[in-house]
This record gives C-alpha cells, sequence and structure tokens, in this order.
C-alpha cells in the first residue's frame, strides 16, 4: 500500500517589538536569566496586563501580507495549563475571536506554484524558557521570553511533503522580514514551528491520527524531523499497529522524534475570555492605513524584476528571496548598469561568501564597490579572471577595486599595436601549427590565446587576441 502525508504547520513569530505585549520589559535577547521580567509577566497577584499597541499594528501587518480575513474585533483568552515555565498557569492567547482568518501562501515546487491556505493568524505571549542541567538531575527556569508578543501562524493541513513544508516556512519567514515585523532568527527563537503529521493511503480523503512535533526552530531540522515522523507513521500501520495521538520532540543529534506527552484537545486547556483584557477593537481607517504602509512583497518584487531588469525565473527568484540581498542587488545597479552581470556575480560571488543573509549588511564589498569592480572589466582595464582575483582581495582588505587593482599592476593590456607585436611573435615561433590550424584543426585557437595570456602574464584582453589572431591567421 501506498502512504501520503498529510501536513500542517504552526509557525510562531515573534513580533519585533521593544517591549512585551502587556508589559513594558525588554524584548532584547541574550540578556542575564530571569532579567527581563516584572510582576506582570511573573504573573504576581493584582497586576493588570495592557496591550501593547505596536504588537497590535505589528499583527494586523503580517495578517495583511498573508491575505487573512481582518476582524476589527477580537478578544483575548486564558489557555489554561501548568507548566514550570508557565508562572501565571496559563497563557494569554486568542481562541474563539483571533483577529483575522483564511489567508494563504503560494509557494514554489516541482516547477509550479502551490497554494497553502491559512487557518487562521493570532495573538499570543511567549512562555519562559527551561534550562537543562546536562551534567545533573536539575532544570532552571529563565522567564526573560515570558510574554513576548507572537503571532501564530496557522495553516490548513495541505502541505504534502517535508521539502513543501520547509519552503512553506522560508515563504512565511522571508514575508514577515519584508515587512519588518519579525526578524526571522531562527538560532534565537524568534521564528519556530509546530509541525502536525498523520499518513493515510494515497488517495483516501480520511485524515490518519496526527502527532505534533514541538518547538522545531531550523529548516534543516524541520525537515528531518517530518521525514522522520512520516517513515515512523508508515511503520507502525503497515505492522498493523495504531498511531497516538501525541506530542513530540525532536532529537537533532540522533534524528528521530520522541513522545513527549499526550497530546492536549482544546477543551482540555479550559478556554475562556481573559477577564483582565477587554476585547480589542480596530477602526477600518487604521486597518487601511497599515495595509498603505506596507513595503513590496517576495512576489510582487519577483514579478518586476523579470519584467524590469528582463532576468530569469530562477534569478529573480533568489535576488528576491530576503530583502537583504535584493535591496544589495538593486543598490550595485545604481554603479552598473547591468541587471544579468550583477545578478551573476551576487548568486556566484557574494552569496558564497555570505553564511546568512544578514551578513549583506557588514559584507565588505558595498553595492557601490562591486559596481566599480564591474565597471572595470566592462572598460576593458581588467578580466573577468582578474576580476575574480580582486574580489577575493576586496572582501580580505576591504580596499576598492581600482586601489588594488594599481597596487598590483593589474591592468589588463587592450593596445592594439602592443598586442599585435606578442602576437605577431608568437606566430612567428609555431608555423608548424598554423599549418595544422588552416588545415582545420581549429582548437589550435585556444593555443594561441594561452600563448599570448603567458606571454603577458595574464594581463592580455582575450576579446582583443581573439581579434587579432582571427585576422593574422585568415590572411
Amino acid at each position: 500500500m501506498e502512504f501520503e502525508p498529510v501536513i500542517g504547520l504552526e509557525v510562531h513569530a515573534q513580533l519585533k517589538t521593544k517591549s512585551k505585549i502587556f508589559s513594558p520589559e525588554s524584548t532584547e535577547f541574550g540578556g542575564s536569566p530571569n532579567s527581563h521580567v516584572s510582576p506582570i509577566c511573573l504573573g504576581l497577584p493584582g497586576v493588570l496586563p495592557v496591550l501593547n499597541k505596536e504588537v497590535l499594528e505589528y499583527a494586523f501587518k503580517a495578517a495583511i501580507a498573508l491575505n487573512c480575513e481582518l476582524h476589527p474585533r477580537s478578544r483575548f483568552a486564558r489557555k489554561n495549563y501548568f507548566y514550570p515555565d508557565l508562572p501565571k498557569g496559563y497563557q494569554i492567547s486568542q481562541f474563539e475571536e483571533p483577529f483575522s482568518t483564511g489567508g494563504w501562501v503560494d509557494i514554489g515546487t516541482n516547477g509550479s506554484t502551490k497554494r497553502i491556505n491559512l487557518t487562521r493568524i493570532h495573538m499570543e505571549e511567549d512562555a519562559g524558557k527551561l534550562v537543562h542541567d546536562n551534567h545533573g538531575n536539575s532544570s532552571f527556569v529563565d522567564l526573560n521570553r515570558a510574554g513576548v508578543p507572537l503571532v501564530e501562524i496557522v495553516s490548513e493541513p495541505e502541505i504534502t511533503s517535508a521539502e513543501e513544508a520547509v519552503e512553506y516556512m522560508k515563504k512565511v519567514r522571508s514575508i514577515l522580514r519584508y515587512i519588518g515585523v519579525c526578524d526571522g532568527n531562527m538560532e534565537e527563537g524568534s521564528l519556530r514551528c509546530d509541525a502536525n503529521v498523520s499518513v493515510r493511503p494515497k488517495g483516501s480523503d480520511k485524515l490518519g491520527t496526527k502527532a505534533e512535533i514541538k518547538n522545531v526552530n531550523s529548516f534543516r531540522y524541520v525537515q528531518k524531523a517530518i521525514e522522520f515522523e512520516i517513515k515512523r507513521q508508515i511503520m507502525l500501520v503497515e505492522n498493523g499497529e495504531e498511531v497516538v495521538q501525541e506530542t513530540r520532540l525532536f532529537d537533532s543529534n540522533k534524528g528521530v522524534t520522541f513522545s513527549m506527552r499526550s497530546k492536549e484537545e482544546a477543551h482540555d486547556y479550559r478556554y475562556f475570555p481573559d477577564p483582565d483584557l477587554l476585547p480589542v477593537v480596530i477602526e477600518q481607517e487604521q486597518i487601511e492605513e497599515l495595509r498603505l504602509s506596507l513595503p513590496e512583497l517576495p512576489d510582487q518584487k519577483l514579478a518586476r524584476f523579470k519584467d524590469e531588469y528582463g532576468l530569469p525565473e530562477y534569478d529573480s527568484s533568489v535576488l528576491t528571496a530576503t530583502i537583504e540581498i535584493a535591496n544589495y542587488f538593486e543598490s550595485c545597479l545604481k554603479k552598473h548598469n547591468n541587471p544579468k552581470t550583477v545578478s551573476n556575480w551576487i548568486m556566484t560571488e557574494v552569496l558564497r561568501e555570505i553564511k546568512d543573509e544578514d551578513d549583506i549588511e557588514s559584507f565588505p564589498i558595498t553595492p557601490d564597490k562591486l559596481g566599480e569592480l564591474l565597471n572595470l572589466i566592462e572598460g576593458g582595464t581588467i578580466s573577468g579572471k582578474m576580476a575574480k582575483e580582486v574580489f577575493e582581495e576586496m572582501v580580505s582588505s576591504g580596499k576598492a577595486a581600482e586601489e588594488i587593482v594599481q597596487e598590483k599592476g593589474m591592468t589588463q593590456i587592450s593596445d592594439q599595436s602592443e598586442l599585435e607585436n606578442i602576437v605577431s611573435q608568437i606566430l612567428n615561433a609555431h608555423p608548424d601549427e598554423i599549418e595544422r590550424y588552416k588545415a582545420g584543426d581549429q582548437k589550435l585557437m585556444g593555443f594561441f590565446v594561452g600563448q599570448a595570456m603567458k606571454e603577458t602574464k595574464g594581463k592580455a584582453n582575450p576579446k582583443v587576441v581573439n581579434e587579432i589572431l582571427r585576422k593574422a591567421l585568415s590572411d
């Protein structure tokens, strides 16, 4: 029997506000444990939460960018459960009245576009963090994250492979970063997901029993965790065993998921409207202002790069995958107005040097400097091969291309008469090769060009050398 996976993702994105959702403490990552706390996020008696207005604005921007239906009136609810990192004994979230529902994300898959529909997006606060003692039996609680603002983006169970899940998550991350509401830093926990995975016989309409894999915080781990879980569930079904609805964790060292606890249903959390928070009401005029404030989104930018710059689909998709690379590309065009050349250099040389899209902002070769390097190639000052050497020196030293070319005496020889003399000497020294070339051995053209490059220590302009050789060998 063939099986097919059914996957839904719950993406938790931290909103990039300076303070928490219901209290004024900092959301900055990396503070000493329990230094960003107050009576409000600690859940001490007699304190009252106050909604951070910026959280509401950022959440609505995210929902607009993800094509959701917006609800001007929404309500916070208490999600009741006990866990050591949840000091109040409940999490403030949204349940029956979220601020947005529906929506969709288009992803590229197998050369075509697939639409993944959303169930809802809602606002909630984050819990704290447990820090486990690897050498003892203790766990410590750090509540710096408690009360950090999140949006939870819930997809419909329409994802059918681990690869699609990764593409979906990358697209969501890209959109959130484009609009500036989430930094998408997965290592710091700013973006993570819970993956709901089930399998069913291929062609069946009935959903299988799902397992939820909690808090996966890298694209690679999302893919590995889902792939393992699919195989595990298929093996269970084939052996006549039942898949248990449960919450599981992913062990990245072993590459396996393992059981954490039985999966709760909504009624287990005993949701009820939070009595300390009034319903959230936002005017339609404010929503329209937020809609107009959004920048060009990834799909819009991709379409424009293809139309305006004549770039292929692949180039456009690579350059617009992150806002930082897209901005770098367009800034470089102001200095060197050849979109395809700029695109090629960014996709090969630049992206090879940077490990993360954030690194582009501190990359020693600014867009202006790259544009100046490409101008030197176009003007015939240096060859493409020389340019790659200059590029490496620019990365290590931070110097401008022209300065490096002058220091190293790398200026390309393009003088017609000088190159004609060099070519004449080479041809005089190789009469046999000339006869073979004229007899039909066209590959010898490369030999003659190579000799010219050797004679000039790689400084000869290969285009000019080729022209002179063709003319001389045709006589």
